[in-house]
């Protein structure tokens, strides 16, 4: 039924705007002189029946759910849910889903039954009002459009006053969705901070969140410092971007200023193959051809190598970085004045000259801007860590050691059977919180960068 309503939706729309375009078109073919064009007029029927029905169906998507939930067990018998908490009550719910949508184990009461008729019923209901809903507004936003076609209405301002309020929606959806994000974030790490020390949090040398989350659990008292994890996030980023920072402005420096069009109509959109690939795929590529040559290269030297390493991972991250790099400073330095470059040549520099002391100075802004994007997508990055560095936290700089980083030990910690009301599983919120702050800060370092250079060179 839900793609019944959109398909109605979307046929409303598209006659509400034929009516109203023929409409204008006849009035114009009889000689009046319309303010604005017949495709305005079109344009504002069919906005004017789209708009509220989407919106109307996605709030009533939403609220659908949680109503029927709640008028289902109001309607159970009286006293059943006396003494009950929220997850027992939410236990009995989800067992009369269950029997709603067919998946009945053993013989459940009979006011189970009852409830799981209630529930199919209420939601057949709720589908047929929501289409008959949607053809209300949609027939009733139709007519009223239909009756503003004239020689005197402005359709081309209401469209544009249409789609401004509709952008402005979406910008404030945005933000609230961001917001929503960061207060729920700040509330989990506070929660965390009031279980464990925040000196002992970002001091801590020690990171080992293991601690019982079950009464019958054997577990350690659990340790929270997270230096270790964070120093692994820096060896594994360091060592991404000493792979693909150079190879990626060498790169974009031979296809922008020395290679053919023949070259670089081929190599140009191979390199950006990469940056197509599955990050899973670049963790198999490390797990099972760079981790194994690395571990024989370095046993070959009489070197101590973990099966996992930092230089696995960071190495093959370094790859997957190289078309982001590539791109970004490619795209600088083709934004440099052409008269830049004439003039240099002219002055009597060599190519090699003028890309290295003419064109790369003044495309620094882009560039660094790049690289530190670059940074935070490796910060960020989980699955080459987890199939190649390892899961072990260390206060190392060995690149030749297993490591880990922030966003795997938060993967680590929301697995499995958790409760969000012991500090291990409170810390990765409190470790994301971090990873927040810290590619924030890097973002708002590359935007200021980019801003500051670009009034210089435009």
């Amino acid at each position: 039924m839900t793609l019944i309503a959109f398909v109605l939706l979307l046929a409303a729309a598209i006659l509400g705007y034929v009516l109203n375009l023929r409409a204008a078109q006849s009035l114009r073919s009889g000689g009046a002189r319309l303010h604005s064009l017949s495709g305005f007029h079109g344009m504002y029927s069919g906005l004017l029946v789209a708009v509220p029905s989407f919106v109307f169906l996605v709030v009533f998507l939403l609220f659908q759910g949680p109503v029927v939930d709640r008028l289902v067990m109001a309607g159970l018998p009286s006293g059943t849910l006396d003494g009950l908490g929220i997850g027992e009550t939410q236990l009995i719910l989800s067992e009369i889903k269950s029997i709603a949508g067919g998946r009945i184990f053993g013989e459940p009461e009979p006011w189970k039954l009852d409830a799981a008729e209630r529930l199919v019923a209420m939601n057949q209901t709720a589908r047929y009002l929501m289409v008959a809903m949607v053809a209300v507004i949609a027939i009733g936003a139709m007519l009223f459009a239909r009756r503003r076609v004239d020689a005197d209405f402005r359709a081309r301002q209401s469209v544009e006053s249409i789609v401004y309020k509709m952008m402005m929606a979406c910008a404030v959806v945005a933000i609230f969705v961001t917001v929503g994000i960061v207060v729920s974030l700040v509330f989990e790490t506070y929660r965390f901070f009031q279980m464990v020390p925040v000196v002992d949090f970002l001091f801590g040398v020690n990171w080992e969140p293991q601690i019982p989350i079950r009464e019958d659990q054997i577990a350690a008292e659990g340790a929270f410092g997270w230096l270790p994890v964070f120093l692994g996030t820096l060896v594994i980023t360091a060592v991404a971007l000493i792979v693909a920072v150079p190879i990626g402005l060498m790169s974009a420096i031979y296809l922008n200023e020395f290679a053919s069009r023949r070259v670089r109509a081929v190599v140009k959109p191979v390199l950006e193959i990469l940056a197509g690939v599955p990050t899973v795929v670049y963790g198999f590529f490390a797990i099972l051809v760079v981790a194994p040559a690395i571990r024989s290269f370095g046993q070959s030297l009489g070197l101590d190598v973990s099966p996992n390493t930092a230089l696995a991972a960071g190495g093959v991250m370094g790859i997957m970085l190289i078309p982001f790099i590539s791109s970004f400073a490619d795209d600088a330095l083709s934004a440099v004045p052409r008269s830049l470059r004439d003039g240099a040549l002219a002055l009597g520099a060599t190519p090699a000259e003028t890309v290295l002391n003419v064109m790369f100075p003044a495309a620094i802004p882009g560039i660094v801007g790049g690289v530190l994007l670059a940074v935070s997508r490796a910060i960020g990055e989980t699955m080459i860590v987890v199939m190649a560095a390892g899961l072990i936290a260390k206060m190392t700089v060995n690149p030749l050691d297993s490591v880990t980083t922030v966003t795997v030990q938060i993967v680590t910690l929301l697995i499995g059977d958790t409760a969000f009301d012991n500090p291990k599983t409170l810390a990765a919120f409190a470790l994301g919180m971090m990873l927040f702050l810290v590619t924030l800060g890097i973002n708002i370092l590359a935007l200021r960068i980019v801003r500051k250079y670009r009034e210089i060179y435009d």
